[in-house]
């Protein structure tokens, strides 16, 4: 009966070893857009500046890097300086911080961060795509850490999570 526990147990695990590779090449080609590459070939991104009233320094760089990044991984569009046939341009409206909780002593426990990107963007494929919205993303961090000590690392959340709104909003037309 042991015999037959372990041929069991091999043939199981053999099972499981080939339909993990099947799952994972499917989720690896997939990348959401939905372009027609024969009518759409380049993007043209602006630099979007900060028109907050509160600013931290390394946000606009690391939300224009990372916007750019975006389009450049997962689409095969051609960034150009001007007259892209995409074009996304805007700034970053807010960048703000609030008391999200408060503890049993009746001090704020938990602060949360927030930011606000406006973006307007252009098809000149196709013009009823068209739009400006906002897109906004926010972050808790506890009391207890200083705003410096985690700043970094929220922002680098939320700008992920607004460029890929973005990303999804102009070229995988969800």
């Amino acid at each position: 009966m042991k015999i037959r526990i372990s041929n069991i147990s091999k043939v199981a695990i053999a099972l499981c070893l080939a339909v993990v590779p099947l799952s994972c090449s499917v989720s690896i080609k997939f990348n959401g857009a939905s372009i027609d590459y024969s009518q759409t070939k380049t993007i043209e991104i602006a630099d979007f500046p900060i028109r907050s009233s509160y600013v931290w320094g390394p946000m606009g760089p690391i939300f224009n890097n990372q916007l750019k990044d975006v389009f450049a991984n997962h689409t095969k569009l051609i960034q150009v300086k001007r007259n892209g046939d995409l074009k996304i341009e805007g700034e970053i409206t807010r960048y703000d911080q609030r008391n999200k909780s408060v503890s049993s002593e009746g001090y704020s426990s938990q602060t949360e961060l927030s930011m606000t990107v406006n973006v307007r963007f252009t098809n000149n494929a196709n013009h009823a795509q068209d739009f400006e919205r906002q897109f906004t993303a926010q972050s808790t961090y506890d009391n207890t850490q200083s705003l410096n000590a985690v700043q970094e690392e929220l922002v680098t959340q939320m700008v992920k999570e607004i460029t890929d709104q973005i990303f999804n909003a102009t070229v995988a037309n969800w």
